[in-house]
C-alpha cells in the first residue's frame, strides 16, 4: 500500500502543537465522488472527540481513517492533501481533506465452489447470483456480505455441519487486482425430526394441525418461523417459542421443540366513547381464549349507551386445519330507545368460516331475528330466517396505528317465504377503509360504506335491516342515525339506500401527538334521489399504547339547527 500524503497549513505551524483540545474540529472532504465521500464521512466520525487535537498525532488518525475508508471501497493509492481555516478559537477549526482516490483496485479473479447438498440447492444457486464479478471494483462490504450470506443461508437451510474449507481476499495493489477466494462444504442438509410440545393445555392434534412442515421434510427456518406466528395467531397462548434441538441432532434429523405458556383463562377488554348527540358509551368485553383441550373459544361484548344498549355473546369452534376453518355460535339481544324510534330484538346464528393464504376469508351463515318495533306509533312483530354470506380482509403494518393498511367487507342476505320468512327481501352491505402514509408524520384515511334493500314490503322491515345514517363512524356534526326519510310526522321511517364516506387527513405535531382534519358525506333515501349531507371538522389524536384516542370537533355543513358536535372515541381505525 502505498499512502501520498502532502501537507498545507494557511496559519502558524504550531496549530499542529497540541496545545489545547478542540472540541469541535469539522471536516471539509473535496475531491471524491458522493458514495467514497459518505465512506470517508462514516470512518472519520468514529474518532473520539478527546482524540480531536491539532496535532501530528491526529493527522496520523485521520490518515489511517480515511485510508481504511477507500480501502474498502477499493482504491489504496489515495493522495491526500491537509489544509487548517477558520480557526476561531483552540476550541474552534475546520480540516479540509483535498483527496485524489487514485486508480481502483479491480477484481481480477472470483473463485467460489460449493462442496456437499447445498450445491444442488436452487437457494445457493441464487445467492451465486449477487457475487461480484471478474473486472468490478473491489468493494470489501460486498466480500464480506457475501462470506456471511453463505453462513446465514446454510445455516437456515439445515446445513449444521458446513464450513469454509477457504475463505481469502487477496488484494495486490502493485498489479490494482483482488482475488475473491471463498470455498464452502455444506456437508448433509438436516431434516426435520419429531415435534415435541411443552406445557400444552391443547390437544397435540390440534397443534399438529397448524405444522408448516412434515417430519422427514428438509429443515427450514423459515417453515419454523411461519409455524411459531401461527401457533401465536390462535390466541391460546401468551408465550410461543419453537426451537431446533441442536444439540440433540441424530441421523440427519433435527427435534423441534415447542415451549407454550397456555394464555389466561380469562381477559378483559373495555373502550369508551362520548359524543354530545348520544353522550357516554362504554363497552365491555370479556373473553375466554381457550376452553378446552380442543381450543374453543368464547366471547361476550356488552355495549352500553344512552339510546342502545347491546350484549352478545359467540362461541367459536375451531375445526381440523384450526387456523383457516371454523364454526361459530352467535347469540345476542338489543335493545333501542331513540326519540321516535324504539326496538327490541333478539338474534342468534350459526356460521362456517373459511380463511386464505391470501388474506381474505368468507363465511356463510343463517341466522334468526326477533324483533319487536314501533313504527309510526304501532307496534310491530317480525319474526325472520336470513341465510346470508360475506366476504373480508384486513392488512395493516405499523402497530396499533397502522401507516399502511385497508379493510373491505362485503355481506349479502336474503329472505323468503320458502323458509318461512313473511316478507321476501334483498340485502347487501359493503365496507372499505384505507390508510396510507407519504412519510412518518402524515397520514390519510379514507372510508366508504354503502348499503340497499330491495324489496316490495319496505314497511315490513325491521329497522335494524334499513338505513339511518349520522353521528359518530357515520357523518358527523349531524345527530345520532337522525339523517333518514321522514312520514307526514316527520318521524323518521328508515332508507332503503345508504351511502357515506370520510376523507381524513392527519399530521404528526410532536411525538405521539397528531392533529387532524376531515370531511364525511351521505345519505339515506328511499325513493327520491339522494340530498348528500356534508360536515366538515377537526380534531387529535394521540397514539395510545392500546390504540389510537381521538377528539373530533365537527359541524354539519347542512345543519343549521345545531351547534358543533363533540366525539370522543377509542379503539382501531379499521
Amino acid at each position: 500500500m502505498i499512502n501520498k500524503i502532502l501537507f498545507f497549513c494557511v496559519i502558524n505551524v504550531s496549530m499542529w502543537i497540541p496545545l489545547a483540545a478542540v472540541a469541535d474540529v469539522d471536516f471539509d472532504i473535496r475531491g471524491l465522488d458522493l458514495a467514497l465521500e459518505a465512506n470517508v464521512k462514516v470512518y472519520l466520525n468514529s474518532i473520539p472527540e478527546h482524540e480531536r487535537w491539532l496535532n501530528f498525532h491526529f493527522q496520523s488518525r485521520v490518515t489511517e481513517k480515511v485510508s481504511e475508508a477507500l480501502q474498502a471501497l477499493g482504491y489504496y493509492e489515495p493522495i491526500i492533501m491537509f489544509m487548517i481555516k477558520d480557526r476561531t478559537s483552540k476550541t474552534d477549526a475546520t480540516v479540509v481533506l483535498d483527496i485524489n482516490a487514485g486508480d481502483p483496485i479491480l477484481i481480477g479473479d472470483v473463485d467460489v465452489e460449493l462442496i456437499g447438498e447445498a450445491s444442488a440447492d436452487p437457494v445457493f444457486t441464487k445467492l451465486l447470483e449477487t457475487a461480484p464479478k471478474e473486472g468490478d471494483v473491489l468493494n470489501q462490504g460486498q466480500y464480506g456480505a457475501l462470506k456471511s450470506s453463505i453462513t446465514s443461508l446454510a445455516i437456515r437451510r439445515g446445513y449444521f455441519a458446513a464450513k469454509y474449507t477457504l475463505a481469502r481476499l487477496e488484494v495486490a495493489p502493485g498489479l490494482r487486482k483482488a482475488y475473491i477466494r471463498l470455498h464452502f462444504n455444506s456437508g448433509v442438509r438436516y431434516h426435520f425430526g419429531e415435534v415435541i410440545y411443552n406445557n400444552s393445555q391443547i390437544n397435540d392434534l390440534r397443534l399438529d394441525s397448524l405444522l408448516t412442515f412434515q417430519e422427514g421434510d428438509p429443515y427450514s427456518i423459515n417453515k419454523l418461523g411461519m409455524f411459531n406466528q401461527d401457533l401465536s395467531n390462535t390466541g391460546w397462548f401468551s408465550s410461543v417459542l419453537v426451537e431446533a434441538g441442536i444439540d440433540d441432532m441424530h441421523d440427519n434429523h433435527v427435534p423441534i421443540s415447542v415451549s407454550l405458556s397456555p394464555a389466561p383463562r380469562n381477559l378483559l377488554e373495555t373502550g369508551l366513547g362520548y359524543s354530545r348527540d348520544i353522550g357516554t358509551r362504554v363497552k365491555i368485553g370479556w373473553a375466554k381464549p381457550w376452553i378446552n383441550n380442543l381450543g374453543h373459544s368464547f366471547n361476550t361484548e356488552l355495549y352500553i349507551s344512552k339510546p342502545k344498549q347491546t350484549i352478545e355473546s359467540t362461541y367459536k369452534i375451531p375445526l381440523e386445519n384450526v387456523q383457516l376453518e371454523y364454526y361459530q355460535v352467535q347469540l345476542g339481544f338489543k335493545k333501542f330507545d331513540n326519540k321516535d324510534k324504539s326496538s327490541r330484538e333478539l338474534t342468534t346464528s350459526v356460521s362456517r368460516h373459511w380463511k386464505y393464504n391470501t388474506g381474505w376469508q368468507h363465511s356463510v351463515y343463517i341466522r334468526w331475528l326477533y324483533s319487536a318495533y314501533t313504527k309510526a306509533n304501532a307496534l310491530h312483530i317480525s319474526n325472520l330466517m336470513l341465510p346470508g354470506i360475506n366476504f373480508s380482509r384486513v392488512r395493516s403494518l405499523g402497530g396499533a396505528m397502522p401507516s399502511w393498511g385497508d379493510k373491505q367487507s362485503i355481506t349479502f342476505e336474503v329472505a323468503n317465504s320458502l323458509w318461512g320468512t313473511h316478507i321476501k327481501f334483498y340485502r347487501v352491505i359493503g365496507q372499505t377503509a384505507w390508510i396510507r402514509s407519504k412519510n412518518d408524520n402524515s397520514r390519510r384515511i379514507a372510508r366508504l360504506n354503502v348499503g340497499c334493500v330491495f324489496t316490495d314490503k319496505f314497511n315490513s322491515v325491521p329497522p335494524s335491516l334499513i338505513f339511518f345514517v349520522g353521528g359518530d363512524n357515520s357523518i358527523r356534526g349531524y345527530n345520532y342515525e337522525s339523517i333518514s326519510p321522514r312520514d307526514v310526522y316527520s318521524n323518521r321511517v328508515g332508507g332503503s339506500y345508504m351511502a357515506t364516506g370520510t376523507l381524513e387527513y392527519q399530521y404528526r405535531i410532536t411525538g405521539n401527538w397528531w392533529a387532524a382534519m376531515f370531511i364525511d358525506a351521505g345519505d339515506a333515501w328511499r325513493d327520491r334521489n339522494p340530498s348528500w349531507k356534508t360536515s366538515g371538522g377537526v380534531g387529535v389524536r394521540w397514539e395510545s399504547p392500546i390504540g389510537p384516542v381521538r377528539l373530533d370537533i365537527a359541524h354539519g355543513i347542512e345543519n343549521t339547527m345545531d351547534t358543533f358536535k363533540f366525539y370522543f372515541s377509542l379503539g382501531p381505525e379499521l
